[in-house]
């Protein structure tokens, strides 16, 4: 696999009325009742929307390698921009969050598992929180994660790393070498 160049969408754009927040969503074992990590992260998405969070924009779905490199299975993985009107705080989605992931059969022994369905936080609303705190935002990792990066260039092109100010184009570029990743769909 090998570094790809997504197209891209219509400007990204935060709708100061609703909160506007970039959801990662991944996995990489099939379920005993949705299917293949695809059928299970278009499952991930369903699960969300019935939260009363908007889906705004999704990006294509990626084929990536683990990180750190493993024997375990490739990940299917994407970024989704959801807005909801309702107030809620970035902890408060953290554990909705990990209440769907507990729902999907995804339990938390090992960073860096396989795992039924990971969904992560990756900005909500422009917001920098500390690394003591929960959850930290931007996602920490981020900035090191292919995975994460491409499909948020779909989805959301004119972002900025909130904190730091660099552009998707430019983190994308800081990448380091030998993740591999492909367009799915």
């Amino acid at each position: 696999m090998t570094r790809v160049r997504v197209e891209r969408n219509a400007p990204f754009e935060q709708n100061k009325a609703l909160a506007v927040i970039l959801v990662a969503v991944g996995s990489n074992l099939p379920h005993p009742d949705f299917g293949s990590p695809l059928q299970v992260c278009e499952e991930a998405l369903k699960a969300l929307q019935q939260m009363d969070l908007r889906l705004v924009r999704r990006s294509r779905w990626f084929e990536t390698a683990p990180i750190p490199a493993s024997d375990q299975p490739n990940f299917i993985n994407g970024v989704v921009e959801v807005a909801s009107e309702n107030e809620l705080s970035p902890r408060d989605l953290l554990k909705e969050l990990h209440r769907i992931e507990a729902l999907f059969g995804r339990t938390r022994e090992r960073r860096n598992e396989a795992r039924l369905l990971d969904l992560d936080i990756i900005d909500f609303n422009g917001r920098v929180t500390g690394a003591d705190q929960v959850p930290v935002l931007p996602h920490a990792r981020m900035r090191e994660r292919a995975f994460v990066l491409y499909p948020l260039q779909d989805v959301a092109p004119n972002w900025h790393h909130p904190e730091s100010g660099e552009s998707i184009d430019e983190l994308i570029y800081q990448l380091p070498e030998g993740q591999g990743i492909r367009v799915l769909a």
